[in-house]
């Protein structure tokens, strides 16, 4: 399957946001929290922390760090972080959706408000963007794990555990599903003994706009900002990463 250019925005941003290992750290540990706090310190019986697991490891994220996380969400003096998305307009119309979690639900607010407003966007109301984006499942695998493996027949075969796409890098071997699917795909690659470096829900843009480059451009310094934010986990757009762009911001 060829890959579309919706999917490597995906890439591109992740790839771009995952340069700063610290906030990996970071976003993982509060997905641990958040996890505990919603069902319990044991995994196997709490399937969101697995998950949240399975990318602190995929992260080199220190076990005794991820076991001092568990053990203060556990107790009544951990951190209470709730989680928040935004949804608002760049300049040119490109649409942006901001996931984030916070311990302070006023201070996220006013941060990606002033970003919006600073950089010419405008935030709107929650559900304003459902239709352009679509939640998919999405694992992305070092090549190292994959090694020996036909990737062709690799391809085919997980189709029947909702494989949409898979898209091949330098490094990393990335598969898309739907969002229904995501659980039927994590559990085939566990019996398969694969470890995704990360398996998480992200939300892809349905069509993608182009703008031109210095247009292009200030979109993407106020999506950077936004990622900058310490509460923000990720940021979703329609933007359309053309070469020259990604050139440009590289």
């Amino acid at each position: 399957m060829a890959g579309h250019s919706k999917w490597a925005n995906i890439k591109h941003r992740k790839g771009a946001q995952d340069k700063k290992r610290a906030k990996i750290f970071t976003r993982i540990l509060k997905e641990v929290s958040v996890a505990v706090k919603e069902g319990g310190p044991d995994e196997t019986g709490n399937p969101r922390l697995r998950l949240a697991l399975q990318n602190a490891k995929g992260a080199n994220v220190p076990k005794d760090t991820i076991d001092r996380a568990i053990k203060k969400a556990s107790g009544d003096d951990g951190t209470n972080y709730v989680e928040v998305t935004f949804e608002g307009y760049a300049p040119n119309g490109i649409a942006i959706f901001v996931e984030a979690t916070t311990d302070n639900n006023n201070r996220t607010v006013s941060n990606v408000r002033s970003i919006f407003n600073k950089y010419g966007g405008s935030m709107g109301t929650n559900g304003s963007l459902d239709f352009l984006f679509e939640r998919k499942g999405v694992f992305e695998i070092s090549r190292e794990n994959l090694t020996g493996t036909n990737l062709e027949e690799f391809e085919m075969e997980l189709i029947d555990y909702g494989l949409e796409e898979l898209s091949e890098g330098e490094d990393v071997v990335t598969l898309y599903t739907s969002f229904d699917a995501f659980g039927n795909m994590q559990k085939e690659l566990e019996n398969r003994g694969i470890e995704p470096s990360s398996q998480e829900v992200h939300r892809i843009p349905n069509n993608t706009e182009e703008l031109e480059l210095e247009k292009a451009k200030k979109v993407w310094t106020m999506i950077e900002k936004f990622e900058e934010d310490d509460d923000v986990n990720a940021v979703y757009h329609n933007l359309e990463l053309t070469e020259e762009l990604a050139e440009a911001i590289s």
